[in-house]
C-alpha cells in the first residue's frame, strides 16, 4: 500500500467516526491518490489545483458539492463536513458568465450559459472527459441523477439523455409541444416535466448506461438547441421511457415544478392549486396566494414551501394542505423559492444578501448574513448538508442537518491569487409604487382555423402587481390562461359562425380592462402552413424570422401570424405581410432561448396549424453599461486604478472592457484596470464600456485625481536654548504625507527625521545661535523643500564665580581650558572673578568641585565660551548661569 493509500484509508476510518456511520464504498472509481494522472483539456482550459491527498480522500466522500465563482472562473469543491474547499477547477473563458453545476457522487456536468458550452468532469479521476455545445442563453437546463443525464431544451420540447462520459445522446429523445418547463429527478430517480400548453406532467425514466461510453461528438457539434437536433445515439437502441402523465391544470395555464422523495409538485401559478403525485396518489389543494407563487426545483421532505416574492409570503403545504404561513422580513420581491431542510425553511432574499431561517411553525430563528453576495444566491440540499452559493462573491455557506452554519471561503490559501471583490454598496430602499388594477392588453388578434381560433395578445401592464392570469372570453365559455402564455387556441366553436375575442388581466388588485379583438369566422377551408422557420438573432437586438410561402389553397393568403416559444411561455411575436418578421430589439429578453411558429392567414380570415418550430435562437445587443464604476488614485503618481461590475451581456459574452481616460485607450478582460502616466495632481475622468459579440455598449464613468507632492505652511518657529520647532502643515494630495525640518550654523546640519506632519523640534548645538531651517515633506510623489528661514536660540550667559576673603586661591583667576580636562598641557590661560561670558553648550569632562569658594558647587559638565577669540571651556562648578544656573538649559557640544 502506498503512503497516499494509507492516508486515504486512514482518513475513511477518520471520518467513519466522525459521521457515525459504517465504512462505505462509493462506487466511483477508488479514491484519489498522488498517483491519479490529471488530464487536461485544452479547448476548455481546465487545470486542477488541489490542496493534497487526504483533502482529496475527504471529497471522495459523498458530503461535497461544487459551487461556481464567477469572478475567478472556477468550481470548488467544498466539503460539507469541514466547510473547506480542497479542489478547484479553474474554467477558460468564463470569466463572469453564469454557469449551472450539475453533480452526482461519480459526475460533474458544466453549462456555460454565455457560450452554450456543456462540459463533463469525472470526480473520481478528475479527468475532463467530454465536451459539446448547446444553444447559449435560459432555456436548455441540464438534469442528473446517479449515471443519468439528460439536457432539457424547453423552448423546442425536447428532452434527451445523455451518457455523462461522452455527452453522447442515448436512444431516441423523448418530444414534447415546445415551451415546456421543469425538467428535475425525484428520489426515486424520475425526471419530470410539465407541459403548459397540454396543462400536464410527466415522468421519464432514464435508459440503463451503456457498458462502454460511445465516442465524444466531433468538436464544435451542436447537442441541442438547433431545428432539427436529429435523434438516436448509444445505448443499443434503449431509449428513456415516458412512464407516467398525470392532468394538473388547464390547457395554458403556467406552472412550476418541484420534484419530491417520491413524486414531484406542480403549482398551478395561474389559479394556485397545488397538485402532488406520489405513487399512483394525486392530490390537489386550492391555495389563497396574495401573488403569483413559486417553489423550489426540488423539496426534501413532505411538505412543499410556496413563496410569493411580491408579498414576501411564504405557505407551507403538507400532504392534507396548509400548514403554516409566514411573512420573510425585508423590502422588495426579490426573493428566491424557500427551500426546506431538515424541518427548517431557508428564504433567501438575493437584493441584501439574508438567508432567512424559519422552522415548522414558520417562527424565525436565525437570519444567515452572506456579505459581499453582490447578486444571486443558490440553495442545494445535497448529501445531508444544505450548501448556500453565492457565485458572484468568495464566499459560501454550509449547513448541516443540525442547522449549524460554517463560512466558506472559497478563495482560501490564496490558491488563486488576488483579492476579492470589494463589497458592493448597500442596496437602495425599495420604492413604493401606487399598486392598482392591471391595463388593458395592448392589442388583441385572432384568426380562424377549423372549429378553432388562435387568441394571441400583448401584455398588460401589471401597475405594481405581477399579473397572475388573463381571461379569454367570446368562445363557448370563458378560458383562464397563465400570465406567460399568450397564445391560446380557443377550440369547440362552429364553423361559419362570427366569433370576437376580448382578454383581460388580472393580478393581486382584481381585473383590469378588457380588450377586443378582431371578429373571425371558423372554417374548414384553411390554407397550408409554412413548410419550415428559419429564426436568426442579430447584433442590433432585433430577430430576423423568415419561411417560404405557403399554399393559400385557392385562397390568397393576407398574412402571417409569428408566435415566440419559451421555456414554459408563449407569446406573439407580431404578424406579417411578407415572408419574413423583423422582432423589434427589446422585444423579447436578451439572453433567453426562443423557438418561433408560423400561422398563415388567408384573405378570407382562415389561419393554418402552426408551423414546425424553428431553431432556437438567443436574441442579444451590446451590453449595458458596466456596474457602479469607481476611479481611485493608489498611492502611486500618475496613476488611477478604475474599477467596475459586470453588466448585463445581453445575449453574448462580454469579450472585453475598453477603458478611455486622457486620450489612453486600454482594453482588458478584468473587472479593473490600472491607468498610468497620468498628470500629477490633476482630475482625470475615465469611461468604461463592455463589448460582445455585437459591439460596444454604452460608457459610464468616473472621476479621480491623481497624487501629488505635498503643498507645505509653515508657522512661525518657536526657539529655546536647546531646540528649534517649527509648526508644519501639509495638504497631502492624496498621498499620505511626512515631514522634516533640518537645521544648519557653520557648515553642520541636524534632522529632525521623517515624522508626522505638525510640531517639529530638532535639538540645537548652541545657544544663542542664528540657524536656517529647511522644512521639507514628501509623500509617494515626491519631496518639496521650503525655501530656508533662520531661527535664533536662546542666549544663556554665565559669571565667574571665585570667592576667597584671603586673596589665597582666587586671585589668580579661574582656568580656561581647550578641553575638558584641567590639565596644565591643555590651559589656555585664567579668567578673573565677575567676568560674564556667554555660554554656547555643555560637555562632559573631569569633575570640578568649587568647595566653599562657590558654595560648594561641583559638577563634571564643563560649558564652551569664546575666549580669546576661540572656543574653549570653563568648568561648569566656576561659572553660573543666568537661567537658574540649569546646565540642562544647555545643548550638548558637538
Amino acid at each position: 500500500m502506498t503512503g497516499a493509500d494509507g492516508a486515504a484509508e486512514d482518513l475513511d476510518k477518520a471520518l467513519d467516526a466522525a459521521l457515525g456511520k459504517p465504512k462505505r464504498r462509493i462506487p466511483r472509481g477508488g479514491l484519489v491518490t498522488g498517483g491519479v494522472v490529471i488530464a487536461l483539456v485544452a479547448a476548455m482550459g481546465f487545470t486542477v489545483l488541489g490542496l493534497g491527498v487526504a483533502d482529496n480522500a475527504v471529497a471522495n466522500y459523498d458530503a461535497s458539492s461544487w459551487l461556481w465563482s464567477r469572478a475567478k472562473s472556477e468550481v470548488a469543491r467544498v466539503n460539507g463536513l469541514t466547510g473547506r474547499v480542497d479542489t478547484r477547477v479553474p474554467v477558460a473563458q468564463s470569466r463572469n458568465h453564469a454557469m449551472q453545476v450539475t453533480q452526482t457522487d461519480r459526475f460533474l456536468i458544466l453549462r456555460d450559459l454565455a457560450t452554450g458550452q456543456v462540459s463533463s468532469l469525472d470526480l473520481a479521476t478528475l479527468q475532463v472527459m467530454a465536451t459539446t455545445r448547446t444553444t447559449s442563453g435560459l432555456g436548455v437546463s441540464v438534469a442528473m441523477r446517479d449515471d443519468a443525464a439528460f439536457v432539457i431544451d424547453a423552448p423546442q420540447g425536447v428532452v434527451r439523455q445523455l451518457d455523462p462520459r461522452s455527452l453522447v445522446p442515448i436512444g431516441e429523445p423523448v418530444r414534447y409541444p415546445p415551451g415546456i418547463s421543469g425538467g428535475t429527478f425525484d428520489g426515486t430517480g424520475r425526471l419530470w416535466v410539465a407541459v403548459p400548453s397540454e396543462g400536464t406532467v410527466s415522468a421519464i425514466t432514464p435508459a440503463p448506461l451503456p457498458s462502454a461510453p460511445a465516442d465524444p461528438l466531433p468538436t464544435g457539434a451542436a447537442l441541442v438547441g438547433v431545428s432539427n437536433p436529429g435523434s438516436g445515439g448509444s445505448g443499443g437502441g434503449v431509449s428513456p421511457a415516458l412512464v407516467k402523465t398525470v392532468t394538473v391544470a388547464d390547457p395554458s395555464h403556467d406552472l412550476a415544478v418541484s420534484t419530491l422523495d417520491d413524486g414531484v409538485a406542480v403549482l398551478d401559478r395561474t389559479t394556485g392549486a397545488l397538485t402532488t403525485v406520489r405513487g399512483d396518489r394525486e392530490h390537489q389543494v386550492a391555495l389563497q396566494l396574495p401573488g403569483i407563487g413559486a417553489v423550489p426545483p426540488r423539496t426534501n421532505g413532505s411538505r412543499v414551501p410556496v413563496t410569493v416574492a411580491e408579498g414576501r409570503q411564504v405557505l407551507v403545504v403538507g400532504e392534507g394542505g396548509p400548514v403554516s404561513q409566514f411573512k420573510v422580513p425585508g423590502d422588495g420581491a426579490d426573493l428566491r423559492p424557500a427551500v426546506a431542510w431538515a424541518g427548517r425553511f431557508y428564504c433567501a432574499d438575493e437584493r441584501t444578501g439574508s438567508v432567512y431561517v424559519f422552522d415548522e411553525r414558520g417562527q424565525l430563528v436565525d437570519t444567515i448574513e452572506i456579505k459581499g453576495a453582490n447578486g444571486p444566491l443558490e440553495l442545494e440540499v445535497r448529501e445531508n448538508y444544505l450548501f448556500i452559493n453565492a457565485p458572484n462573491s468568495s464566499t459560501a455557506r454550509v449547513v448541516d442537518d443540525k442547522h449549524h452554519v460554517r463560512v466558506v471561503d472559497k478563495y482560501a490559501d490564496d490558491v488563486l491569487g488576488g483579492d476579492p471583490p470589494k463589497d458592493p454598496p448597500k442596496p437602495p430602499p425599495v420604492k413604493e409604487d401606487v399598486v392598482t388594477k392591471p391595463s388593458a392588453p395592448r392589442s388583441v388578434t385572432a384568426t380562424a382555423g377549423d372549429k378553432l381560433a388562435r387568441v394571441s395578445w400583448r401584455a398588460a401592464s401589471d401597475y405594481g402587481s405581477s399579473i397572475t392570469k388573463y381571461v379569454v372570453e367570446g368562445g363557448p365559455q370563458p378560458v383562464e390562461v397563465g400570465a406567460r402564455q399568450r397564445s391560446i387556441e380557443i377550440k369547440g366553436l362552429t364553423n361559419g359562425e362570427t366569433y370576437r375575442f376580448s382578454v383581460h388581466a388580472v393580478n393581486g388588485k382584481g381585473a383590469g380592462p378588457a380588450k377586443r379583438g378582431n371578429p373571425v369566422v371558423p372554417t374548414a377551408d384553411v390554407p397550408d402552413a409554412p413548410a419550415s422557420v428559419t429564426a436568426e438573432a442579430r447584433p442590433d437586438g432585433t430577430v430576423r424570422v423568415s419561411w417560404p410561402a405557403a399554399n393559400g389553397q385557392g385562397n390568397r393568403i393576407a398574412k402571417y401570424s409569428v408566435t415566440a416559444t419559451t421555456a414554459g411561455a408563449t407569446a406573439p411575436a407580431g404578424e406579417s405581410t411578407k415572408t419574413e418578421l423583423i422582432v423589434a430589439a427589446g422585444e423579447l429578453d436578451y439572453g433567453t432561448q426562443y423557438a418561433f411558429t408560423v400561422v398563415a392567414v388567408s384573405d378570407k380570415g382562415a389561419a393554418s396549424t402552426p408551423s414546425p418550430a424553428s431553431d432556437t435562437v438567443v436574441p442579444f445587443t451590446v451590453p449595458d453599461k458596466p456596474l457602479n464604476v469607481d476611479a481611485v488614485a493608489p498611492n502611486e503618481p500618475g496613476t488611477i486604478t478604475v474599477s467596475w461590475g459586470a453588466p448585463p451581456d445581453n445575449g453574448r459574452p462580454i469579450t472585453e472592457y475598453v477603458v478611455t481616460i486622457n486620450g489612453q485607450t486600454l482594453r482588458t478582460t478584468a473587472t479593473t484596470q490600472k491607468v498610468t502616466g497620468l498628470p500629477e495632481g490633476e482630475a482625470a475622468t475615465a469611461t468604461v464600456r463592455a463589448v460582445n459579440e455585437a459591439g460596444e455598449g454604452p460608457t459610464d464613468a468616473a472621476t479621480a485625481t491623481t497624487i501629488a507632492k505635498p503643498t507645505v505652511t509653515l508657522g512661525t518657529a518657536r526657539v529655546s536654548s536647546t531646540t528649534v520647532t517649527v509648526p508644519v502643515t501639509v495638504n497631502d494630495n492624496g498621498s499620505a504625507a511626512q515631514c522634516q525640518v533640518t537645521i544648519s550654523y557653520d557648515g553642520r546640519s541636524e534632522a529632525s527625521g521623517w515624522r508626522a506632519c505638525g510640531e517639529i523640534a530638532v535639538n540645537a548645538w548652541r545657544a544663542g545661535t542664528t540657524f536656517s531651517f529647511v522644512a521639507s515633506a514628501r509623500n509617494n510623489a515626491g519631496q518639496v523643500d521650503q525655501p530656508a528661514r533662520n531661527a535664533t536660540t536662546t542666549a544663556v550667559n554665565g559669571l565667574v564665580y571665585c570667592v576667597d576673603p584671603a586673596g589665597e586661591y582666587c586671585g589668580g583667576g579661574i582656568g580656561i581650558y581647550t578641553g575638558t580636562r584641567q590639565v596644565a598641557s591643555e590651559a589656555v590661560g585664567d579668567t578673573p572673578n565677575g567676568a560674564r561670558y556667554t555660554a554656547w553648550c555643555k560637555k562632559a569632562g573631569t569633575n570640578i568641585k568649587a568647595v566653599q569658594y562657590n558654595g560648594n558647587k561641583a559638577s563634571t559638565w564643563w560649558v564652551q565660551i569664546t575666549f580669546r577669540g576661540n572656543a574653549r571651556y570653563i568648568p561648569f562648578a566656576w561659572l553660573n548661569l543666568d537661567n537658574g544656573d540649569n546646565i540642562n538649559g544647555l545643548p550638548t557640544c558637538v
